[in-house]
């Protein structure tokens, strides 16, 4: 893959999230064995020796098992990748599990992550019901640990902008408290450049200002290494298992690409 000319190597992040795990590695979500699916993907990323970063940005799990946890670590552990795995909860997850599971060398769970250039902010969206909330208390964190002098790219599991089906009905609440902590944040320094989330089982792009009068940013959604999502909840537009790379340039510019795995 080339990288723009006359700009330093880029900060390059893989982001993979929905992956719906059973405790049954053959079982179907929607007809796709989401276990092979999840392989799949982790095994096309490790192959990628430019990667630098990356982050699973939720639902793990479909049934609530320990045994879905065990499966995902055991996943990532027999993938080899060339760097940890940075995790997010999805509304699907209980993030003391994610703790539990998620331990070693092949994970951290550091919401925080520092490069020359960039700092990736990890953000919680879980609340009590499957749609997403960001507390007071997240954007004070976030507040504190931001390097004004770094750029920041945003992740987080719920989308903060509707996309136009279903799934927004499960989407991030009090969008525009949202949105108005981000501006307030970003005033003056404008150092967070995207918003980057998972959930939605599908990639989208929504420029900024499309969907909102104060979305001030790009918002990059990621497919899901389990199944697609059409615009219905049972229009499965493709169940090849997918990711999304980014690439994060030491001029504040992004370049992301979707990588779909043949068969």
């Amino acid at each position: 893959m080339k990288y723009r000319k006359n700009i330093n190597k880029p900060l390059v992040v893989a982001q993979f999230s929905d992956c719906h795990l059973f405790s049954d590695t053959s079982a179907l979500h929607l007809g796709a064995n989401v276990w092979q699916n999840l392989a799949q993907v982790l095994a096309s990323i490790a192959k990628k020796t430019e990667v630098d970063v990356i982050v699973f940005t939720g639902d793990l799990t479909q049934d609530h098992s320990k045994q879905s946890y065990q499966l995902f670590s055991q996943a990532v552990v027999q993938a080899k990748l060339s760097t940890k795995v940075y995790y997010l909860a999805g509304n699907h997850d209980d993030p003391k599990l994610l703790n539990e599971y998620l331990t070693g060398i092949c994970f951290s769970a550091e919401k925080t992550i520092t490069k020359q250039y960039w700092q990736i902010q990890l953000i919680d969206s879980k609340s009590t019901t499957p749609s997403g909330r960001v507390t007071k208390t997240s954007f004070k964190k976030l507040n504190q640990v931001m390097g004004k002098s770094k750029y920041q790219l945003v992740m987080m599991h719920h989308h903060p902008v509707d996309i136009g089906y279903y799934i927004d009905k499960h989407g991030l609440t009090e969008q525009a408290n949202f949105w108005k902590a981000i501006n307030e944040l970003n005033a003056g320094s404008h150092c967070i450049k995207a918003i980057a989330c998972g959930h939605v089982h599908r990639a989208s792009f929504i420029a900024k200002g499309t969907q909102r009068a104060d979305q001030s940013l790009n918002v990059y959604t990621c497919p899901a290494t389990s199944v697609q999502f059409g615009d219905t909840k049972t229009s499965v537009k493709s169940i090849k298992p997918s990711y999304r790379l980014f690439h994060l340039y030491s001029n504040g510019e992004i370049d992301s690409f979707v990588n779909e795995i043949s068969y």
